[in-house]
Parts: structure tokens; sequence; C-alpha cells
């Protein structure tokens, strides 16, 4: 009799169970689309897709790997000048023009390939683009004066002051005071060697001919160290600066990881609950970490800037206070979670408060301990770039003030190489650490 009357009770219960679970089922997707639609409107996606210039920005990906060199005549005066990028550091000698570039008194020719060419004439000048013709300009009483194929093609802007010429080859522009061409190369120009060291006109095989063998390009020092020098001080590049500010960036990250770590030790101790018995004590270090580690890593680099002056040191203090809530947080939960018997062992041995941290606790929880600050380093490595953007050290700002120049994209690309290779090789350092100090391979 009563298991005919729980029937429909348990059939009621086992038909509004399966209910809930299928508006759970139908409720979660449908909160999660319309989280989706809202964040599309809120987020303006419409409106920053018709924004998007992609042409810009596979110009600026292509500037990360090609160099534009300079061809510029002074109309009044007729001065040729030829420069890597527009720099007076990578300004070729007259005498040591490259190969492309012929000129004479009255004329330049400039061959940008693949046929075309740009010639810089007496009182003006002409352009032949392949499959296109002849863009002849010359000065007048009135202006610049145009001949060329009609009708004109977009990629020709053409007034009475300015003709500007844009290809695939190149890019030219003419006006009363100057005629410009810009040609593109891949690589990074004078990477190794700038104009005004003798081994940048060598070939590599003569490059390693004469740091064996060569004869001395510099009395004073063999030529594999005038090599290194002129590397090192390499005017375009500057790689011993940049060199010493990477260094800057991982000292920052260095000495900021491993003071919060020691500062977090017994700051840990006191707030693990068996080994502070004291209550109120626990309670306001835990609520110090959360407040610490609640405020982000740049807010408290802007508020350290403002107190003490920009530098890398401000960067060490920053990361060092950012890091001390969390290790805080991490050390004492890590002591909770210890074998209290290995410290009862100590303690019967009549080993005071001190000594049984030392041999009762930190041996079981060094590798843990060790490892989060490992980690925390590769990760503060990364990280130091960006705070030493706000503090004026390392090399975050040699990469914020490349890109604020919008023209030396390469030296960007540069920089963003050599701090990804730093990194890895950060991850390679700690994980070699960590297998030789907790693992002890």
């Amino acid at each position: 009799m009563s298991a005919v009357d729980l029937s429909p009770t348990l059939s009621h219960a086992v038909a509004t169970r399966f209910a809930r679970r299928r508006l759970l089922s139908l409720g979660i997707p449908a909160l999660v689309l319309a989280y989706l639609v809202y964040a599309a409107i809120s987020f303006d996606l419409a409106g920053l897709a018709g924004r998007a210039r992609m042409d810009n920005a596979s110009v600026l990906l292509s500037d990360f790997w090609l160099h534009k060199t300079h061809v510029t005549r002074q109309n009044r005066t007729g001065a040729l000048s030829v420069a890597i990028d527009g720099e007076a550091k990578g300004t070729y000698p007259a005498d040591r023009l490259p190969d492309w570039i012929a000129h004479d008194d009255q004329v330049t020719t400039i061959d940008l390939g693949d046929g075309h060419q740009v010639t810089y004439l007496p009182g003006g000048a002409r352009y032949d683009v392949p499959g296109y013709g002849v863009i002849d300009i010359r000065e007048g009483v009135d202006g610049l004066q145009l001949t060329a194929p009609q009708p004109l093609p977009d990629w020709i802007n053409a007034s009475d002051t300015r003709v500007s010429v844009t290809t695939d080859a190149g890019r030219f522009a003419y006006t009363r005071a100057k005629a410009e061409t810009f040609k593109y190369q891949p690589g990074w120009a004078m990477f190794f060697f700038a104009l005004d060291s003798p081994f940048h006109y060598m070939s590599w095989p003569q490059i390693a001919a004469s740091a064996l063998w060569g004869d001395r390009v510099d009395p004073s020092m063999p030529n594999i160290a005038a090599m290194a020098r002129d590397f090192w001080k390499n005017p375009m590049w500057r790689h011993g600066d940049v060199i010493w500010a990477m260094f800057e960036t991982v000292l920052m990250a260095f000495l900021g990881t491993f003071g919060a770590a020691l500062i977090a030790l017994p700051l840990g101790f006191m707030a693990a609950r068996n080994m502070m018995p004291f209550g109120p004590l626990r309670f306001a270090l835990r609520r110090v970490f959360d407040f610490i580690r609640g405020v982000d890593g740049l807010i408290w680099t802007i508020v350290l800037a403002r107190a003490f002056g920009p530098g890398p040191m401000t960067g060490s203090l920053a990361i060092m206070l950012t890091d001390t809530g969390s290790f805080g947080k991490m050390f004492s939960e890590a002591f909770e979670n210890i074998d209290e018997k290995q410290v009862e062992g100590i303690r019967s041995t009549g080993a005071n408060g001190l000594q049984r941290a030392r041999f009762g606790v930190l041996p079981q929880v060094m590798p843990v301990l060790l490892s989060q600050v490992l980690y925390f380093l590769e990760s503060n490595t990364r990280g130091a770039t960006v705070i030493g953007a706000i503090v004026g050290g390392g090399i975050g700002l040699l990469l914020t003030q490349a890109i604020q120049t919008q023209k030396d994209w390469e030296d960007v690309a540069y920089y963003m190489v050599l701090i990804v290779l730093t990194v890895m090789a950060m991850d390679s350092l700690s994980g070699w650490l960590r297998s030789k100090l907790i693992r002890g391979e």
C-alpha cells in the first residue's frame, strides 16, 4: 500500500528535478549568449571593425623587418644625401654610395628593382614605372608640371607644389625644395657594423678572413677586438646600451622577487594558524596581504615613482611590494599544511621555536617556496619591461621611446626579440635550478 502511495510523489520529484536540470541547461547558454551580445554592443565591436586599418597594420608589420634608404636631393643646391632611415648616423659617405645609385654632378639614377627607376635631372625628375609608363616632373613658372599617362592612378598624388608616387618598389616625392626617394629593403641595416666601421664594407667571408689572419685595421688591437668594439658601440643600434638596459630589467626582477621572498618568509610564519597563536595579529597580517595584492602592481609603480622618483630601484621596490602580498599568502598557507609530527619530533629534543622552524618546517615547504619564487622571477622578468617604461629604466624605457618615434619599428622588433629570448633564458635557468635545488638532479 505504501509503495503505491509513494509512487506519484516519487514520480513528481523526479519530474521536478529533471525540469530544473532542463531549465538550468537552457538558462546558462542563454545567459552566456546575452552577455556576449551585451559585450559586443558595449565595446562597439561593429565600430571597431569599421575603424580597423589593416593597411596600416601591414605597413607596421613590414617595418619590423624592412629598412628604407632615403635618397634626397636638395633642388636649390643640388646636394645629394643617402641615409638609412633618414638618420644622420646612417648617412653614406659621398664616395661609398650603394651600388644601386649612380651619381654625377648633374644626374642621379636610382634603381629600385623590377624595372622601377628614378632619375633626378636638372630642374626636374623622372620615374619609369613598368607597365604604366614614364612620370616626368618639371619645374615651371606656375608650379610643378607633371607629364604622365592619363588618367592618373590613385597611387599618384599631384598638385602644383608636390607630386608623390607610391609603388611596391618604393616611394617618391618631389617638391620645389627637394626630391626624395625611399627604397625598402629586407633586413636590419647596419645591425652589426655602422657606416663608420671599415668592416661594414666587407662581405662575410672577408670579415671572417680579416678576423683570423687579415691585416689590422686598427694597429692598437687585433681585428676580432676591433669588430667587438664596433659592434658594441654601433651608433645606430646601440647594442651596449640595449644590453645594459636588459641587465637593468633582469636586475629589477631579481631584486624585487627575492627581496619580497625574504620579507614574506617571517611574515608568513606570523600569519600561519599553527605558528602564531595570537589571532588578531594573524588577521591583521592577512588583511595587509590582501590589500597589497588587491592593488595592481602598475598602480604601486606609479605611486612609488611619485614618492621616490624614476629609476630602476623604484621598479624593484614596486615588484617587491606587490610580491610581498602574494608570497605572504602562499607561504602562510604552505606552513599551515605541513606535517605536525615532524615538528613534534623536533620539539621532543628540546629545540626552541626558531630551531623547530628551521629543522621541522622549512625542509617540508622549501620545495614549494622555491618553486613559487622561481616562477615569479620568470613572470617578473617580463613584467619589469612594463614597469621600466613607467619608472624610466631598463629595456622598457628604450621600447617606449622607440614606439613614440613612430619610425624606429625595427628597433621595437629588436627589443621584443631580446625580451622574449631573455624570458626563455630565465625559464630554462629556473627549470635547471628547480631540478638541482628541489629534486637534487
